[in-house]
């Protein structure tokens, strides 16, 4: 993003930017960072705690332009006074490991940040911020994407409170004290501050899959587009659409073979095995297991960043004889699921799919190819 504006704006141009290591583009006025992403380090505090800086003493005259992605919940990681980095650390791995939505989890993360809920376009004030959104959550809400670093935020500390509550998510007191007490509540939609600030969606999870749909009539498959957000227990979702993906292979309902599902959207994991997660191996393990070896049926699903879950690994591929294949290795394809182990699943078979860094992320990409007879 940031070598884009670079590359075309005209006139005066100074920033500065985080990304997820080794994400780095080479830019000439924009200064480039680098952090930890999905669980923050020390190089996204310090990385916030000078863009606060940066933006601090502006006047109405200038204007900030904000490029925002998936992953600043992560890489621009500010923790209010009193929480510590380590508190905030402790607390992500607890919430990626609950089966909490991105968009619960987010509001948690908002209401514990000195810079996300609104709070950094606050810090802009009183210059104009025009924001650009490059969304990786369902529903596409700007105070979702990020956390909503320039964003007005609808949701509450009691809001947060009770989904750390309903995940069993432990706080410590001095933590749970600043949403109890309200003291890490975000900026609302009537805050005269945010007045004249622009807000812009330039990429969605609804365009990749519009993109896929193309490519898929080009190649003579009709394509059908189950939805852009599509939530939910990954394995759960696997299994309903290997229900849907047998209706259409056996009998030619809703639609006729031969025909490609596409859908996006975040799903969850509860990490309860030993496995390393996945939320979209995890997908393509429960539809494999579900589909039990269906002829003519392909899959793809993947996080369209390269990175699913905590691996450096995108997703997989799903063949119809990968359960054949995996029990004639040794492996038990339920058990690996019931392990929560996708990657190791698809790893050994050799169908991991690795793109490395992609530089965009608009969450994640599903495919079912269904050939028929």
């Amino acid at each position: 993003m940031a070598a884009a504006v670079e590359a075309h704006w005209p006139g005066t141009l100074e920033g500065l930017v985080v990304t997820r290591y080794g994400y780095a583009v080479p830019c000439t006025r924009i200064e480039i960072l680098e952090a930890a992403h999905p669980v923050p380090d020390a190089a996204g505090l310090i990385a916030a705690e000078r863009m606060l800086k940066r933006v601090s003493g502006l006047t109405e005259d200038d204007t900030v332009l904000c490029l925002i992605s998936g992953g600043g919940s992560s890489l621009l990681a500010l923790p209010l006074p009193g929480i510590t980095l380590e508190d905030k650390q402790a607390i992500n791995r607890a919430l990626l490991k609950s089966g909490a939505s991105i968009g619960e989890m987010n509001c948690v993360r908002r209401h514990l940040s000195a810079i996300k809920g609104g709070r950094l376009a606050i810090a802009c004030y009183p210059a104009k911020v025009v924001t650009l959104l490059i969304s990786d959550v369902p529903g596409d809400n700007p105070f979702d994407i990020a956390s909503g670093p320039t964003c007005a935020d609808i949701t509450t500390c009691a809001d947060a409170l009770a989904i750390v509550r309903r995940y069993g998510i432990d706080l410590p007191l001095h933590v749970r004290d600043v949403l109890e007490r309200g003291t890490g509540e975000s900026v609302k939609p009537c805050d005269p501050r945010l007045e004249g600030n622009e807000i812009h969606l330039v990429a969605t999870p609804q365009m990749a899959l519009e993109a896929a749909a193309r490519v898929a009539r080009e190649a003579g498959i009709p394509p059908w587009i189950l939805g852009d957000s599509i939530e939910g227990e990954a394995r759960d979702v696997g299994k309903t659409l290997a229900g849907i993906t047998r209706q259409i292979a056996h009998r030619g309902q809703p639609v006729s073979t031969p025909c490609v599902l596409l859908s996006g959207g975040e799903t969850t994991v509860t990490v309860q095995g030993n496995g390393r997660g996945g939320r979209n191996v995890e997908f393509l393990l429960a539809l494999g297991v579900a589909l039990d070896g269906v002829d003519g049926v392909y899959a793809i699903a993947g996080d369209t960043d390269g990175v699913d879950g905590q691996e450096e690994i995108a997703g997989a591929l799903l063949h119809p004889d990968s359960l054949q294949r995996a029990w004639e290795m040794g492996m038990r394809p339920k058990d690996s699921l019931d392990n929560n182990d996708g990657h190791g699943f698809f790893g050994a078979l050799g169908d991991a799919v690795v793109t490395g860094p992609t530089l965009t992320n608009v969450n994640d990409f599903r495919a079912i190819l269904v050939m028929g007879a």
